[in-house]
């Protein structure tokens, strides 16, 4: 099986076809940039939408070049903005001249779904807000992306992933006991709190729009999103009257059948063996039968019970561990590098690394849906790139959108 092809299962009889995704149909304009929106509007392309990334005329999606390489410099994009803005087109138009807001309302009378990520108070004083875009559209639904959302003290206030994190209380339970804060690698906030809660309220809002043809505004915080996706720390709290604390808590290394164990190479084995069953079958496999009774021992008990685990680990390299488990039914796993991720045997079977026709990769959509829309490989757009097409499907004719592109309302890459 090719890599980037999901396996096909019975249901999946008939070939794919682009019109029978979910979203076939579906015009999205985004007017978001860098990550969060971007992969937001991913899946809504991957779900078969029409996604028109609506650029400024200057810098336009700065992710294009932001931590530039070798390759982004030959090719004008990064592969990470290739990745998130895979078959999109892009319109590049100065909204702050009046011609272009024109565009833009023309634009949002033909479409479903408006996504923007702008501070709050911007598009208002644009006049592109969501009244005005919903004006002469009632069915369309507007989605604003912000750090903190329209409302409250700091909703004008900037922000990125790691402030997210220590507002909503996650950077502070994140790491290791008597340690600072822990920095994660994946941008917790931005895609949790932002793309997948504005994919989600947007659906919502989509299938609202398709039964009472009127559509809604979605206003979408990141950091609400963030602190509503922590039951845990809630019902600790709500619970014991307690704080869960860095490296002690449960799923933080406080207990010994939940963290991660060094081996003799330098390298990690994930244990997750919550369950009595799970823990059985671990001490089962380590002949250490003695170490049943203390699953979830804490204090100096606790010490011990890791302390033997760790002496154990520490006999044999990952991959000999990881071969000692593999037939061993108890949730302990080899840690990773990305790149060993990436070739990982399960991963490759669901195909879940693409190439595109230039051959970059990108991750193919996590969600798999039977019968399946086929998967399009389309690059990311230059700025500007489908400017003429998209104006020309709004009614704009060849000489109003060459009058536009020489007063620089419009930037057309042709």
């Amino acid at each position: 099986m090719a890599i980037g092809e999901r396996r096909a299962s019975a249901a999946d009889a008939t070939p794919a076809n682009p019109n029978d995704a979910p979203l076939a149909g579906v015009r999205v304009l985004d007017l978001t940039r860098l990550l969060p929106g971007p992969m937001c509007t991913l899946y809504l392309a991957d779900l078969g939408a029409d996604v028109v990334k609506i650029e400024d005329t200057g810098a336009g999606d700065y992710a294009r070049s932001l931590r530039g390489h070798a390759g982004a410099a030959s090719s004008g994009m990064t592969s990470w903005y290739r990745a998130i803005n895979r078959n999109k087109r892009s319109l590049a138009l100065d909204l702050k001249a009046e011609a272009g807001r024109d565009a833009l309302l023309a634009l949002a009378r033909a479409a479903d779904v408006v996504v923007e990520g702008f501070r709050p108070g911007v598009v208002a004083a644009l006049g592109i807000d969501h009244a005005a875009l919903r004006a002469s559209n009632p069915r369309l639904v507007c989605c604003s992306l912000s750090g903190y959302g329209q409302t409250g003290p700091r909703a004008r206030a900037a922000g990125h992933d790691v402030n997210y994190l220590g507002y909503a209380g996650v950077l502070d339970a994140t790491g290791t006991r008597g340690g600072a804060p822990a920095l994660a690698s994946l941008q917790i906030a931005d895609l949790l709190g932002g793309a997948a809660a504005a994919a989600i309220g947007i659906l919502g809002a989509l299938f609202g729009a398709a039964r009472t043809g009127v559509g809604r505004y979605v206003d979408v915080a990141m950091a609400d999103a963030v602190l509503a996706h922590q039951p845990f720390a809630l019902g600790t709290l709500d619970d014991d009257d307690r704080v869960p604390v860095r490296g002690d808590d449960l799923l933080t290394g406080g207990v010994p059948c939940y963290g991660v164990y060094e081996t003799r190479d330098g390298r990690f084995m994930a244990v997750g063996a919550l369950e009595t069953k799970f823990w059985t079958s671990l001490c089962a496999t380590l002949a250490r039968d003695d170490l049943v009774s203390g699953q979830f021992a804490r204090g100096e008990a606790g010490e011990r019970v890791r302390a033997e685990l760790a002496a154990i680990f520490r006999t044999r390299t990952r991959d000999e561990w990881t071969a000692t488990f593999a037939d061993a039914d108890c949730c302990v796993t080899p840690v990773l590098s990305f790149d060993e991720a990436l070739a990982d045997p399960q991963f490759v079977a669901r195909g879940m690394v693409r190439r595109d026709a230039s051959g970059h990769r990108s991750f193919a959509p996590p969600f798999a849906l039977t019968p399946s829309p086929a998967l399009r490989a389309g690059d990311a757009p230059r700025q500007g790139e489908h400017s003429r097409e998209v104006l020309r499907e709004a009614g704009y004719d060849d000489a109003t959108i060459d009058a536009l592109v020489a007063r620089g309302v419009v930037k057309a890459d042709e």
